[in-house]
């Protein structure tokens, strides 16, 4: 999608995109700083001793871009069907049923896409470590940047995951689902904090 295309119908009164299509396009965002960083290194006499781990680096972040891109994606396709799923009938014993079997479902495939948006931002951050300490220096302020996109895709997803299982009846799958998410984005925050303040040292 288009950048300014989907800006436009984020910022509309329709359901879809919303925040968990922002949290995997901010990854994707944080992803091209990221690559930016890695053709700015590729290729200087000064890094050559890194240049074909940084190389293995930008081919996986092109990799990681089209996954966040279609994540964005996903995340609106799954959404439309829950969105449905509430205006279901439930005037009947057996309405109730089905409309509950259904909005279990649908919740589930809604919680396990920004789980994905998650794992990938938690791929992107062991990328912008190393890339923090074996990139341009000319462009560590860009690691800097990445960094706290990634953050923002990780724990913005987390969001989409809480509110989605928050309305599950099956309460054991939910808190499983949530435990998964808290554990990243303990980690994920961490992590991020962590290679912020070390662009932070070496700007000041």
């Amino acid at each position: 999608m288009e950048f300014m295309t989907f800006l436009e119908e984020l910022s509309s009164k329709a359901p879809i995109p919303g925040g968990g299509g922002a949290s995997a396009m901010g990854g994707a965002i944080g992803n091209g700083l990221g690559q930016m960083v890695a053709n700015l290194t590729l290729g200087k006499k000064k890094y050559a001793q890194w240049e074909e781990e940084i190389s293995r680096l930008l081919v996986r972040m092109q990799e990681l871009q089209v996954r966040f891109m279609e994540l964005a994606a996903e995340d609106e396709r799954v959404f439309a069907p829950l969105a449905e799923a509430y205006r279901m009938p439930a005037g009947t014993e057996e309405e109730k049923a089905c409309k509950e079997r259904v909005m279990e479902e649908r919740l589930l495939a809604a919680s396990l896409v920004p789980l994905q948006v998650m794992d990938a931002g938690m791929e992107m951050l062991d990328i912008l470590r190393i890339l923090e300490e074996k990139g341009s220096v000319m462009a560590v302020s860009d690691v800097g940047v990445a960094v706290q996109f990634i953050r923002t895709a990780v724990t913005g997803a987390a969001m989409n995951v809480y509110i989605n299982t928050g309305s599950m009846k099956d309460r054991k799958r939910a808190e499983e689902l949530n435990l998964r998410a808290d554990g990243l984005v303990r980690k994920g925050t961490e992590e991020a904090d962590l290679i912020y303040g070390r662009v932070l040292a070496r700007l000041k």
